[in-house]
């Protein structure tokens, strides 16, 4: 007669939703809540690692806003408590707390363990720089006199001759885009350069937007981020009149965990 097998503990049957890695020992903010409010465990394979997870939603779909909050909400708590974390950008889930043990942390306690390191007492912060249009706009045609005269000739173009000057009018704007992206890259290196020698590695990332100067994330010791402030007060008040500065964060750090 054949022995009935147990079944696989329920808990074991549920999709896991994983926000990322941390260290097996490491001890959870105990009003920590995930997606849909669910609470957020540890699951550990006998390594160093540990993965963060909660049970997924499986009755909808993810991609609600209320998600990318609880996720970002969910790394922010490990980071205001001190928590080293390699962070998953969100979306990231396993069939079961089996799958997680096996397709994320077998095999991969040495690398994440150094990745965790590496993040350990260091934070991520973003500088973003945009140009206030008008006054760039203005330096470009008192600095460019091909440009400054071609845009005086068009202007005196009656509204009914507009086709006639088509042509123009793209060459106009393809000179003021070569202008802008010659003063991004100048200025952009001069921001950079600034508040470099604060940060441990930087990502310069590509602007999204014509008036975009620079986006770049930097990680910095969780010590040096009053002077990388100070670095970057310093900047806003010298280039106010040109060039709006944003300083983000302290962000967990999605731009230096390195790719799989």
């Amino acid at each position: 007669m054949t022995t009935p097998q147990p079944s696989e503990p329920l808990e074991d049957q549920i999709p896991q939703y994983v926000y990322g890695v941390t260290r097996v020992d490491a001890k959870l903010p105990g009003d920590v809540t995930g997606l849909d409010d669910k609470p957020v465990t540890l699951v550990a394979d006998g390594g160093r690692c540990a993965a963060l997870i909660s049970d997924l939603p499986h009755d909808r779909a993810l991609g609600e806003r209320a998600d990318l909050v609880a996720h970002q909400r969910v790394l922010n708590a490990l980071m205001d408590a001190g928590i080293v974390v390699v962070p998953f950008r969100f979306g990231a889930a396993l069939a079961n707390r089996a799958a997680v043990r096996k397709e994320l942390l077998a095999g991969n306690s040495d690398r994440l363990g150094q990745v965790l390191d590496q993040l350990e007492g260091r934070l991520e912060m973003r500088l973003k720089a945009t140009y206030v249009q008008d006054t760039v706009l203005r330096e470009i045609m008192t600095d460019e006199p091909e440009i400054a005269q071609l845009a005086a000739r068009l202007r005196e173009v009656p509204a009914d001759a507009a086709d006639a000057v088509y042509y123009d009018r793209v060459r106009l704007g393809e000179l003021i885009a070569q202008a802008m992206e010659r003063r991004r890259e100048h200025d952009g290196q001069i921001l950079l350069e600034s508040v470099v020698p604060a940060a441990e590695a930087f990502v310069r990332k590509t602007p999204a937007r014509e008036e975009d100067v620079l986006d770049a994330s930097f990680l910095i010791r969780s010590g040096s981020r009053e002077e990388l402030e100070q670095a970057v007060e310093k900047l806003g008040q010298a280039h106010s009149e040109r060039i709006r500065i944003r300083l983000i964060g302290p962000l967990p750090p999605y731009d230096f965990v390195p790719e799989a």
